[in-house]
């Protein structure tokens, strides 16, 4: 078998192997906040509402699901996002979940908010991180989600073409959705309410991918993971179109695939050449996209800009999506799919937020604030100082102004097994 469908092999079984025994039942969105996540995962003032778009990118139709600021309504209930996948040899995998927002509420009118595009990984979907894009839309975003629809396989020759297709259309993909959204082509009610001075784009794992190449990092058609596709289809590999990339001003790369060895997709000089602000997140585990040897690489690599690097020590690839309820009778890929072996998804959502909540406010709306949290005493959590006396209840307050040796934002001791590293343009 060729190395490069052996290694993709490996990514397919690796981010999508899910099935389920019947139906998996994600928990519902709730309206609180956990007393344990940190203090910006909250949810914001905002009512949320969310709708669904369609759009032609090429030959191909994709979705978008739009969530929102919108007016309250308690007439109208929840949205239900449903999703069935269904992968060769393996029973489907049925989700269902009950979100926080109304489908179609009406948009808050007369003010403008940032947009984030959100992408989700190989074998997504536009729901997959649906908690994420709520809890941004109720503190003042819009964000459209965009399901990439890849196309399905039967086997290691349809998987090779399907993952050939992610590698042209993710980025293809994201420009389209961009452009239609500036445009007014989709959702013009909710788009009208955009500030096209404040963009961001938010990817996972493959969407990471497509977020930094739209973002203007160009691709190296010499790369090995671009070895088996034909001179006709590397032709078709997006270039850089620097009048849109000049108008995104921040990028979330959660666990970006591109970087490692197998893949380099991008030459340093291409990474150096970013300029709008990035975030990374990994777990230090991920052999899906080489934490070592590829998101590292392009942290560092990424010397043109500011950027932040959030780590889960022990994660693995799985550090995006919404966490779920996992029946006692699922077999292992549904766990490896929908779970980390470390860490709770609940919590990962949560501190995810939190940061990338950070992040996006200082960035795309200026709050100047909001940089206190980004500005840890230490890079590694655990080395964190906030004694107590004896007998001190441990637990009930975060950590503010007069903690200043603990992470901003974080219980006593609940920043453990993080790392956020920073570096500066010129770095």
């Amino acid at each position: 078998m060729p190395r490069l469908i052996i290694a993709l092999a490996t990514l397919i079984a690796a981010t999508s192997s899910g099935t389920a025994q019947g139906q998996v039942q994600q928990i519902e969105q709730a309206s609180g906040h956990s007393a344990e996540m940190p203090e910006l995962a909250m949810f914001g003032a905002f009512g949320i509402g969310t709708r669904m778009d369609h759009l032609a990118s090429g030959d191909r139709t994709i979705g978008v699901r739009f969530w929102y600021p919108a007016v309250p309504s308690s007439s109208s209930g929840r949205a239900v996002y449903n999703h069935r996948r269904a992968l060769p040899g393996q029973k489907p995998l049925q989700i269902a979940e009950t979100g926080l927002a109304v489908a179609d509420a009406k948009p808050i009118a007369g003010q403008t908010f940032p947009l984030v595009i959100m992408s989700h990984g190989y074998g997504g979907w536009s729901e997959h991180m649906s908690r994420l894009g709520e809890t941004l839309a109720s503190r003042g975003y819009v964000v459209a989600s965009i399901d990439h629809r890849d196309q399905p396989f039967t086997d290691i020759a349809s998987f090779a073409a399907s993952f050939a297709g992610v590698l042209i259309n993710r980025t293809l993909d994201q420009r389209a959705v961009l452009n239609a959204v500036l445009g007014a082509k989709l959702a013009p009610q909710i788009a009208e309410n955009i500030n096209p001075n404040a963009i961001g784009l938010l990817g996972f794992s493959m969407g990471g991918y497509g977020s930094l190449t739209t973002a203007g990092a160009a691709l190296d058609p010499a790369a090995p993971a671009f070895a088996q596709l034909s001179p006709a289809m590397r032709a078709q590999l997006p270039i850089p179109d620097p009048a849109l990339a000049s108008k995104i001003k921040a990028v979330v790369a959660l666990a970006p695939w591109g970087g490692q060895p197998g893949a380099a997709v991008w030459q340093d000089s291409a990474l150096a050449s970013l300029r709008m602000p990035l975030l990374v997140v990994a777990g230090d585990q991920d052999d899906v996209v080489d934490y070592e040897r590829g998101v590292k690489r392009l942290f560092n690599a990424a010397q043109g800009t500011d950027r932040y690097l959030l780590v889960y020590r022990e994660a693995a690839h799985n550090i995006a999506g919404n966490p779920v309820t996992i029946p006692s009778d699922a077999d292992f890929p549904t766990i490896e799919f929908l779970t980390d072996p470390v860490w709770r998804k609940e919590r990962i959502e949560m501190i995810n937020a939190h940061f990338i909540g950070a992040f996006l406010d200082l960035e795309l709306k200026a709050e100047e604030s909001k940089s206190i949290y980004l500005e840890v005493p230490t890079p590694f959590a655990n080395q964190g100082k906030w004694p107590s006396s004896f007998g001190q209840t441990w637990g009930g307050v975060t950590a503010g102004k007069d903690q200043p040796g603990y992470w901003r934002g974080f219980q006593r001791r609940w920043a453990r097994g993080l790392e956020l590293h920073h570096k500066s343009a010129g770095k």
